[in-house]
């Protein structure tokens, strides 16, 4: 296993300077974050401008790409935009591609037809889609999402813990999924805070890593930070790298 950082740990930078301070908090490996709302890269424009996409993208400051996460508003164009995605990623030797899945209320086989099209997308460009697990969206509890990764051949999961324990009173197993686990997002995390400061929350790091490894899980751990108002985000950053390296 590998640690790796996403990009928008700095949503207030642009995107070849927030590598610049990922690389300088020694970080070995980013992910890409190519979200609608985002700060940095947005699919629409992935999709409208390829080459421009990849020279943004192409001085990573010594950090390896290890995945691109894809976040787009549902349209007549998504799948579009999805494949221009996969090509950017397969232009930088990414091979893991991180999707939402639908929100809760979506009928099972509706999700399932629009899950095998992004995997049957991604497999054509030589990329594996991590349904990310996420509250309020079909992956909120691991037997649906195992259930989807069952419909759908090839399709892996995004382990997000924190989905798990905030809102609930009893952390919730992620057991059911760990089989088909392909990424993992990392922060802190209590039942009453989504994210709270490294080492304040509830998330067992270790325990979690030799789930992982039981299962023969060897790639990246990324870390997922957004800025908290009144913290210091490259203490955090950089407190949690040390955390993450120590136990591995």
């Amino acid at each position: 296993m590998i640690v790796s950082v996403s990009t928008e740990c700095f949503p207030e930078l642009p995107l070849a300077k927030a590598m610049e301070r990922l690389a300088e908090l020694e970080y070995m490996a980013v992910e890409i974050d190519v979200h609608e709302n985002g700060s940095h890269l947005q699919p629409v424009r992935v999709a409208a401008s390829p080459e421009e996409a990849i020279r943004e993208c192409s001085d990573l400051q010594r950090l390896r790409p290890v995945a691109v996460s894809f976040a787009a508003v549902e349209s007549a164009t998504m799948y579009d935009q999805f494949a221009a995605c996969c090509r950017l990623a397969k232009s930088l030797g990414v091979v893991t591609m991180v999707v939402e899945s639908s929100e809760l209320g979506t009928p099972f086989n509706g999700e399932i037809e629009r899950l095998r099209k992004l995997v049957g997308i991604a497999s054509g460009l030589d990329a594996v889609v991590g349904v990310k697990t996420a509250a309020g969206r079909m992956t909120q509890d691991a037997e649906t999402t195992a259930s989807l990764c069952r419909n759908v051949p090839g399709l892996g999961v995004t382990l997000d813990p924190s989905h798990f324990i905030f809102g609930h009173k009893k952390q919730a197993s992620w057991e059911p999924i760990l089989k088909y686990v392909c990424h993992v997002h990392l922060r802190d995390s209590r039942p009453d805070a989504f994210q709270v400061r490294i080492g304040q929350g509830n998330i067992e790091y270790g325990k979690l890593f030799n789930q992982l490894e039981r299962v023969g899980y060897k790639r990246a751990l990324s870390v997922h930070v957004p800025p908290l108002e009144g913290v210091d985000q490259v203490g955090e950053l950089r407190k949690m790298r040390l955390l993450l390296e120590s136990l591995l």
